[in-house]
Formats: C-alpha cells, structure tokens, sequence
C-alpha cells in the first residue's frame, strides 16, 4: 500500500446485515449515516461513509464506507465464529492484518480497534511465524496465524493472516479501520502468505477470477461503494471497459501514455509505470510533474502558504537577525541546510542572543520561530532538508541583505520572499490547496491508457472538505519519488478510481477501466 498522513473526522451509524442463502452470492447491508466534517486535512487513505450495496449478476458484493472520499474500508470475519473486524481492500499489498488480542500495552493504536482472539475460535490454527512491514511511520509488526476469513457469504477455509501486536505512527491510532486486506499478487505478499483472493480462486469461491471496485466519490450519496467478488456489477459503469495489460507482477502494474494538462509541456511524455491502487486517495506521481500540475491548476502548498503567513507576521523580526548573520547560518538554525554548517561556539552565542533579544524588544519574537531557532545548538549533524531548499533558503537571505542595502521596503521585500516561499513549497511533496471560489476556472487531467484518453474535471481531482466550518479545497495530486527499479511510478489512487469503474482481471492479468455510473 502507497501511503499518506491523516483525516480526523466524526462518523455514527448503525449496520444492519440482512441474511441470504450462500447461493445468492449477495449480501446487502443498509445503515444511516450522519453529515461528515473533517477538522485536520492530509493526504491520507480511504475511511467511512456507510452504504446499500447489491449486485445484479451473481458476483459477491461487499460493502466499502467511504469517509470524505480519502478511505474505502469493509467488513470481514476471522474466526468460528467469525469476529468481526473493518478492514481498508487494498490492491497495493497483498497481505491481511489485524489487530492481535497480544498487543502491547503500549499499542494505543491497538487498543482503539479491534483485535483477534484466537482462543475465541473453534477453527484457529496456530502458525506464529513472525512478520513485518515497512511503512512510513516505522514497522508493523506481529506474527501469523491461520483461521477461516468471512466476506459476506462467503467463507475462506484456513487463511493465513497477520496478528499485528506492534501498530506504529498516529496514522494507525486515528484510522477508523482495523486493518488491511491485501488484494495485490503473491509476488509482493510478506512472508509467502497466500492473499485472501488466491484463496477464493483456489477454493472455487468466486464465479470468475476478477474483481471490481466501483467507488461512489459523492460525499452526500447513500452508497460509499462497492467491492464485487467474481464479477462486475453493469449498475456501476458506462460503456465498455478498455484494458491494459499488467506489465510486472505485484502490485497492479499498467504502461501509461501521457498525463496532459493545459499550462504545462506534458508529463508522462514518453510513456511511464502506473499502478492503480485502492489503497491510496490521491493521484501521486513524481514530485517534479506534480509540481507543475499543481502549478497548472493554481493550486497553492500549504507549506507556502504557512511560509508566507510567517513572513508577514515577523518579518521585521526575521530582518534584524538577517542582517547581522552569514547567511548559511541563518539558513541551518531553521532546518534548511547542514547545522553542522555553524560552529558549536556560534551556535550557543545564537541562541544567547535571541534570547536576549527578546527580552530588550518591544516586539517580541514569536515562539513559534524561537523553537526553530534556539535548539540549533542541540541538532546533530545529520544533514536536515536537501540541498535545493538549503539553496533557494541561502538566495532568500542573500536577496534580503542586498534589497536592505538598496533600501526597498518592508512590502517589496515581502511579496519577493512569497515568491520563494512558493518555490520552496512545489520542490516537495507538500499539500496543496485551491481557490474552492474558483473551481470552474481550472482545466481538466487527462491520463492516457493503452490508446484512450480518460479525462477529470476539476470537481473530481479537488476534494472539498469542511474544515471548522470553512470550505477547503485540496488538490488531489501529490508528489512522491519512488526510486528505481520500482519507480519512478504514477499511483492511481482512489480519485482516478472514484472516476472510473476499474476492474481487476487476474485470469487474463488485466486491469480494465470504464466511466463509474
């Protein structure tokens, strides 16, 4: 699974589960829902929002919640009788987790959700090999069990799982998931566990050896989605669906032709590696051409949007210290280049003098900037930022000392430092935000695949959210350089697949897409 940070968000509903025989291959699940808000934006996974799911031809159906469009997740069973957990289907990985009743009492994570309990069922087997995986917040980690899996009517005999007693990072403590269910291919399965849809085709569970995701992206719909299991449900699409050949086995790999956006010169242009991924929410592609997307689109870091609101408020502070220092110091006491750069004596006389200084001015300096400042002389000398930030912060200071020396004025030199905030904020991977007032001023994406040309609209590449009452738009392209032999790769998360019923043909090693109905 490709990752992000986190949502926070407040949802209540009751599901009722409506019984039907294991030949109807459907289950229906109705519930309530109440009105969503989000009060902290990131670029995380998937989430809640309840719906009534059935399909018509056969397949089996499992319910996905939808919460703010930014996680899909659905329930399962582990266990006779089946314990209940709510878990994220993901085509990024290929292993199913849960929380373990062996947790640690330090696991807050673990203790928010819930856990197996292996003695609580007649079909446990125990396995306990230990496992592990990376993600970006530190490594999950456990062992593996094996009991029977539930989804819906359907009943997968000995399933080897993950038991995780270790659950690292925030993002896991405020996740309203339990787990993870892998639907990615043996290729990438830690520890050589079968997935849970290799199991289903082994078993004869499911009618064909496809899946389908059809992801409803409206945040006021009844329906979050739809997980279908052997089939595909034609109430979800319109058309038919065009393929693209898996080209490396794992992840759902596919050959992309071009991403197109007005504005710019083309990304993608010779061709590149994509995936489409269930389990992440935005579009997320090199940090270079996301860059100039965002650019495109007018969409604006949240990094330089802070950065600036920072040089608003203190910049005449920040031109009494700029004056008097090199500016390779200045540039490492925020955490822009080496703090190895300023020698310990200088580093400890920095922080005597800011301190002063704020003691003696009438304007104080904000603690905000005395946080970043004074504890310069306790980093090490592990290099902080890379070397293009530590650059553009270095010309930033040099042009304030030049500017001052030809005496321009607070306001020049505040709108020429927005400008590199700006700068600053598209090298990375940061957030980015739009004007929601102008929405239908923006042009629309289109990614080429295997010929044709799938387009999307500002309204389905911007997720707007409530944050405290306030309207926020965010732009759904992220930035994430993924290295080689792997990268450099275009994840089609979860706005591309909210756009786009997306279907995922193991048999014929295929991923088909046609416009969602």
């Amino acid at each position: 699974m490709m990752r992000s940070s986190h949502f926070v968000a407040a949802v209540l509903a009751a599901i009722c589960v409506t019984s039907v025989s294991a030949q109807d291959q459907v289950v229906k699940v109705s519930l309530d829902k109440r009105t969503l808000s989000a009060d902290a934006l990131a670029p995380q996974k998937r989430a809640e929002q309840l719906g009534l799911l059935q399909s018509s031809n056969g397949g089996q159906d499992i319910p996905i919640l939808n919460f703010l469009d930014a996680q899909y997740y659905g329930q399962i069973g582990l266990g006779s009788p089946p314990q209940e957990f709510m878990v994220v289907f993901d085509t990024g990985s290929s292993n199913l987790w849960v929380p373990s009743s062996q947790c640690s009492w330090f696991s807050i994570a673990c203790d928010l959700h819930h856990k197996y309990h292996a003695a609580n069922s007649a079909t446990y087997q125990k396995n306990n090999t230990k496992f592990a995986i990376q993600y970006g917040s530190g490594s999950l980690s456990g062992f593996f069990s094996t009991d029977n899996l539930t989804l819906g009517s359907l009943e997968v005999q000995q399933q080897t799982f993950a038991e995780a007693t270790k659950e690292p990072g925030l993002a896991f403590v405020a996740a309203k998931f339990d787990g993870i269910l892998g639907l990615g291919f043996p290729e990438i399965s830690v520890g050589g566990a079968v997935p849970p849809f290799n199991n289903m085709m082994d078993q004869g569970l499911v009618k064909d050896p496809v899946f389908s995701f059809w992801l409803n992206r409206n945040v006021e719909g009844k329906q979050g989605g739809e997980l279908t299991l052997g089939g595909v449900d034609p109430a979800h699409f319109k058309g038919e669906h065009v393929w693209a050949p898996v080209t490396r086995r794992g992840y759902w790999q596919i050959a992309m032709d071009s991403v197109k956006v007005p504005g710019t010169s083309g990304t993608c242009k010779d061709g590149c590696k994509a995936i489409a991924d269930s389990g992440t929410s935005l579009l997320v592609g090199p940090s270079d051409e996301v860059a100039a997307i965002n650019l495109a689109i007018g969409a604006e870091g949240v990094v330089a949007a802070q950065c600036r609101s920072l040089v608003k408020a203190y910049l005449p502070q920040l031109i009494k210290i700029i004056a008097t220092m090199p500016p390779d110091q200045v540039c490492a006491t925020i955490g822009l280049c080496d703090a190895q750069q300023i020698p310990t004596p200088a580093r400890k006389l920095l922080a005597q003098t800011l301190m002063q200084a704020q003691q003696t001015q009438q304007d104080d300096l904000p603690p905000e900037l005395l946080r970043q400042i004074i504890p310069a002389e306790q980093r090490t000398a592990e290099k902080v930022g890379d070397s293009t930030q530590c650059q553009i912060c270095e010309m930033a200071v040099n042009y304030v000392k030049v500017a001052l020396a030809n005496n321009e004025t607070e306001t020049q030199i505040e709108d020429k430092l927005a400008g590199l905030c700006d700068a600053l904020s598209f090298l990375g991977s940061s957030q980015a935000v739009v004007d929601c007032d102008k929405l239908s001023e923006l042009p629309d994406v289109s990614f080429t695949i295997a010929g044709k040309e799938f387009g999307l609209t500002p309204e389905q590449y911007i997720l707007k959210v409530d944050a405290g009452g306030e309207a926020q738009c965010i732009s759904g392209f992220m930035g994430l350089d993924i290295p080689a032999p792997a990268g450099p790769l275009w994840i089609m998360g979860d706005i591309f697949l909210g756009a786009y019923h997306t279907v995922f043909d193991y048999g014929n090693e295929r991923v088909g897409f046609a416009e969602a109905a």
